[in-house]
């Protein structure tokens, strides 16, 4: 194979390719022989029918499977030996092939530029650590308190009120009839949810323990036997207990119920839980930091078709006279995210980083658990949608090279309060809510980065998530 790079100025280069006739011809007996072995023709024994018989079936085709395997397998030899990177899929134009003759093709190819990684390590950003303060630990633990039933038996004499637990059983019956599902054993209703049936919960009001009332409903539009929706039904109700909502005493067994060891470790967990508020929040304004600072590194030329990709990525769903008025930002843009990428991607792998597949479940894990009671419909939504999938670890590339970049770059940590946290974080939403009416549309305000198909995304949303309750062990 001869290789002659007919043009070495920018990007594009045309990269001229010429496979000898020999090597041609045994790609060719290689892909006859082949045939041969499961090929039976009548006259000839198996596996020994003639070539010029199996050319004259089979010629145009065979010539077609050779044709295409040895030009992927001489270009891809092509650019690994001149270390040639593609930003994009090269184009073939075919100028001399057939049996009995060499191959003779150019190769039009977009090469991805150089990129310093080196001045990653000039990166500075901040680094926060928040202080929680035992009084917002109380807080939140007198927020989880108040969310906790704790219902204990009241007085027989006590008449039942909003907010306390009815236990009771009923017999229901519709125009004095029995129907399906009209028995109940052990209900119970806090009253005033009125998650029973409509109107329900008030009848209850003023029972006492050990009495029957009569309640008259309509059946919901929901209910089970069609025929009876909306019609009047009585349900004769047994009381069997009326409990009251007393308020919990935080201590050890109420630390253990929420799956600490004890008051203490629930408090330790209450003030780490807090603290990763703040800190995801904080981590990705570190994470905005570093990516500003990734525009400054220079680059000397971008590949024009991934820019063209980017915004036609940046303009989906925007009309013609809107992409024409955005024009300039598209373009800008579109250039940032590519070029975010490039670098990203570059240090990526001059670092050897990778997402492996048990970091790639682990992360689905979590969603898992973010989602329960619908695993089966993440899991089928990432099954059929490839795409997803690709997207995810993308996210996961961006996060383990951010990670690496902040391990070798300049950090300045800041020990702040949560109420100093909440004022920078404030402050950062405020001045990305007053510049987005500058960047193309809303729905295309991410800052996404996407070569070689590896995608870099990242998101400026900086408010803290709060959680009210800690979730059992």
């Amino acid at each position: 194979m001869k290789v002659t790079i007919e043009n070495k100025k920018g990007l594009g280069k045309d990269i001229k390719v010429i496979v000898d006739k020999k090597t041609m011809d045994t790609y060719l007996e290689e892909r006859y022989e082949e045939i041969r072995k499961n090929y039976t023709l009548k006259g000839f024994r198996p596996g020994k029918a003639p070539r010029e018989v199996l050319k004259r079936q089979f010629g145009e085709a065979i010539m077609g499977e050779v044709l295409d395997k040895v030009l992927k397998d001489t270009s891809a030899k092509a650019l690994e030996e001149n270390k040639i990177r593609p930003a994009t899929q090269p184009k073939i134009d075919l100028k001399k092939y057939g049996e009995g003759k060499e191959l003779e093709y150019v190769m039009t190819v977009t090469e991805l530029p150089e990129v310093d990684t080196k001045q990653l390590k000039n990166i500075k950003f901040d680094e926060y650590k928040v202080t929680i303060d035992k009084k917002h630990t109380d807080e939140r633990l007198n927020q989880i308190a108040k969310t906790q039933n704790n219902f204990k038996d009241a007085d027989e004499n006590h008449k039942a009120m909003k907010g306390n637990l009815v236990v009771f059983d009923y017999h229901a019956t519709s125009d004095g009839k029995d129907f399906k599902g009209n028995d109940g054993k052990n209900t119970q209703l806090i009253l005033g949810k009125d998650l029973f049936i409509k109107g329900f919960d008030d009848q209850l009001i003023g029972v006492k323990k050990n009495d029957t009332k009569k309640v008259e409903v309509n059946l919901p539009e929901n209910f089970p036997e069609k025929e009876l929706v909306n019609k009047k039904a009585i349900f004769e109700c047994k009381i069997t207990n009326v409990k009251i909502n007393q308020e919990v005493k935080i201590d050890d067994e109420f630390a253990k119920n929420l799956g600490a060891k004890d008051l203490n470790g629930l408090k330790e967990l209450i003030s780490k839980q807090i603290n990763d508020e703040y800190k995801n929040s904080l981590d990705l304004l570190s994470k905005n930091q570093i990516l500003d600072q990734l525009d400054k590194i220079k680059i000397e030329e971008l590949p024009k078709e991934l820019v063209d990709q980017e915004i036609a990525v940046l303009s989906q769903g925007m009309q013609e006279d809107e992409i024409s008025k955005n024009k300039k930002d598209l373009e800008i843009n579109a250039k940032k995210r590519i070029k975010t990428g490039l670098i990203l991607n570059e240090f990526g792998q001059k670092n050897k980083i990778n997402v492996t597949e048990q970091e790639l479940n682990a992360e689905i894990q979590k969603q898992f658990q973010m989602m329960p009671g619908q695993e089966k419909i993440v899991k089928e939504y990432y099954e059929k949608n490839p795409n997803a999938i690709a997207s995810l670890r993308g996210s996961l590339y961006e996060e383990k090279i951010i990670s690496e970049i902040k391990k070798q770059a300049n950090s300045n940590l800041k020990e702040i309060s949560k109420e100093e946290a909440e004022k920078i974080l404030k402050s950062e939403n405020d001045k990305m809510t007053k510049s987005s009416s500058t960047v193309v549309p809303k729905e295309k305000k991410d800052t996404k980065s996407t070569t070689k198909s590896k995608k870099t995304t990242t998101s400026k949303k900086t408010t803290p998530k709060k959680t009210k309750k800690v979730s059992k062990k």
